[in-house]
């Protein structure tokens, strides 16, 4: 990145936090009623515990398709604008909540990336969908590669949306990601009501669709442990995938967030590159998923193609007129 581009960077950055602090308008409370989600269940998973996921099956014999949420959502968060949808077309969904994020399981030992790629596996073997193809957004993407690594006997293919091989590679990175220590201790305390309003005024002055489901938004968004969600953030401030990403062997395709101020470009074509994926590009920031549902559920689906062939057959899984799930796709 040359010198200038940095510069329109910072100018961008700066203007958005700029609008983002602005003052926010008083609006009034909204019941917090759920968009259009698929069936939800409680799976206990023999020496873990109680697992939380959203399910919907597809034909008999074909793909299940995993997705993995990002840090501090849930999988209704992460998915319900698009990404239901789409890898309904494919075959199985299933889709949990992490440890300590939404409903997931709540355990006494420290979150770690490593458990909860663990808890993926063994959720996969519980309901008997080895070898199945994992869709995983920014966190998402993190445990994918570890469970695809850990437990290569249950990943048939992966597909990794706005994600890297390493969180902290250039000094801004190092310096936003030293800060999770203070974001864990100000989550401990619960999650500032105007942080979450503001993000998502930012995200319906982008996608006015969401404005219906502002209160479910902002209500699902409590669900959260916030000590596993602190220490997931320092966990992925220390993930570095540059060795693992040799141990998988897989097809794998990448979705890079060209517009992406969080996870760069340039570190998820890095990613890319060390596991010789394709790569699909979404003209959209690390929010894309939520504000351009469209073009992300897309190159998911664009994803789901380049690694079903070699994964499970050609179109194995794939559901003629599956029942549509999402409001904004």
């Amino acid at each position: 990145m040359t010198q200038s581009q940095q510069r329109r960077g910072v100018r961008g950055d700066v203007q958005q936090l700029v609008r983002f602090v602005r003052r926010l308008e008083k609006d009034l409370p909204q019941e917090p009623l759920p968009p259009p989600l698929p069936p939800g269940r409680v799976i206990d998973v023999d020496n873990r515990g109680e697992m939380f996921v959203r399910e919907q099956k597809g034909v008999a014999g074909g793909v299940t398709v995993v997705l993995v949420h990002g840090w501090a959502l849930s999988a209704d968060l992460n998915w319900f604008p698009g990404g239901y949808e789409v890898a309904a077309r494919y075959g199985s969904v299933l889709a949990p909540d992490v440890r300590g994020h939404g409903r997931g399981l709540r355990s006494e030992k420290e979150f770690t990336l490593e458990a909860a790629a663990d808890d993926i596996a063994a959720l996969i073997r519980a309901v008997g969908a080895a070898p199945a193809v994992i869709v995983g957004y920014s966190m998402g993407g993190s445990l994918a590669m570890l469970c695809a690594a850990r437990h290569p006997d249950v990943v048939a293919g992966l597909v990794l949306a706005a994600t890297g091989l390493q969180w902290r590679a250039t000094w801004w990175e190092r310096v936003m990601w030293a800060s999770m220590a203070v974001v864990e201790y100000g989550l401990r305390f619960g999650a500032p009501k105007g942080l979450t309003a503001r993000y998502l005024r930012s995200a319906v002055e982008q996608s006015p669709d969401l404005q219906r489901y502002q209160g479910w938004v902002k209500a699902e968004v409590r669900r959260g442990d916030p000590s596993d969600i602190g220490h997931a953030g320092k966990a992925l401030a220390n993930f570095d995938a540059r060795e693992l990403a040799r141990a998988i062997d897989v097809p794998t395709a990448v979705i890079v967030t060209c517009s992406d101020r969080l996870i760069r470009s340039d570190r998820q074509r890095e990613l890319a590159i060390a596991t010789g994926a394709s790569v699909i590009e979404v003209d959209g920031a690390h929010n894309a998923w939520l504000v351009r549902p469209r073009e992300f559920a897309s190159a998911i689906g664009q994803g789901l193609e380049r690694v079903l062939p070699d994964a499970a057959g050609p179109r194995s899984g794939w559901v003629s007129g599956s029942r549509a799930v999402s409001p904004l796709v």
